[in-house]
């Protein structure tokens, strides 16, 4: 059995994010190389999804909000608090927060508080220099108490960063989530994309700072690099990659397929795809 740490359903406000229109048939669609999108995500079906994740053998999956700029390409605190309460047993979820300037940082503070005190959600999800976000990148100050709210009530932050983060290549660079996992070294800290394509960057900070956890999903098959992650997981960072399909963009069954095909040594192999993930989640 399997945690998948990174999906996002066919659900309410998910419904409306272009991963589950526009961009499935954009000419560069991520994840493209992994396979054909699901059929759930075709038909928008959450019942297709629940039989996908069944084939798929995933226990247990982390429902990854989005909040950026835009309401209409954001997802709420309450559709996924609801979503999760459905089946608390299968799923994990972390709250959408937009990234705050200095003008609305207490805002966020209260909604992240609202997500962790009042929903029971687990963690929060942020896009610093990514999809519209006002910011300089993850280790922006005006993030910092956010981070620092997140790490007294023992929470994931989850970040999603790679390639298509901000104006240039530099938001994807691993450095500033160095500076910040130094200045909040309890803070818990998962990258989704895993900074892709500063791979073995990336490894280095998560080898540095313990509380930094990589999630590959798509970019962990078939991209140029990513053998460099299992070579790392069969080394220095056992406990810290964690397994994520990153669906609608990538098939559920298609990824659970691909890495554990990936090189994983065997006793390293239910780590990335099921213990690690447990431990951070307490499941």
């Amino acid at each position: 059995m399997f945690i998948d740490f990174r999906i996002r359903p066919p659900y309410k406000s998910f419904k409306n994010l272009t991963i589950f229109n526009a961009r499935l048939s954009a000419a560069d669609r991520p994840a493209a190389w992994v396979g054909p999108v699901a059929e759930s995500v075709k038909q928008a079906s959450l019942d297709l999804f629940m039989q996908e994740l069944e084939s798929a053998n995933v226990r247990h999956a982390v429902v990854w909000g989005r909040g950026v700029r835009d309401e209409k390409a954001s997802t709420s605190i309450e559709d996924v608090a609801e979503f999760v309460a459905r089946d608390p047993v299968r799923f994990s979820g972390f709250a959408g927060i937009r990234v705050p300037t200095k003008e609305t940082v207490d805002g966020a503070v209260r909604d992240t508080e609202r997500a962790l005190k009042e929903c029971g959600l687990k963690g929060i999800t942020l896009e610093p220099g990514f999809a519209m976000s006002p910011t300089n990148g993850a280790d922006d100050p005006a993030i910092f108490p956010l981070y620092e709210r997140c790490q007294e009530l023992g929470a994931i932050v989850a970040l999603t960063i790679s390639v298509r983060a901000g104006s240039d290549l530099s938001f994807s660079n691993p450095e500033a989530v160095d500076r910040v996992a130094g200045k909040f070294p309890k803070l818990k800290i998962v990258v989704g994309h895993s900074f892709w394509p500063w791979v073995a960057q990336a490894c280095g900070v998560a080898y540095r700072r313990r509380n930094v956890y990589l999630l590959p999903d798509f970019y962990g098959v078939a991209c140029p690099g990513h053998l460099q992650w299992v070579e790392a997981a069969n080394s220095l960072l056992s406990r810290q990659i964690v397994f994520g399909s990153a669906y609608p963009l990538a098939a559920l069954g298609p990824m659970v397929k691909a890495y554990t095909a990936l090189g994983f040594r065997p006793d390293v192999l239910p780590l990335v795809m099921e213990k690690n993930a447990a431990e951070l989640l307490e499941v």
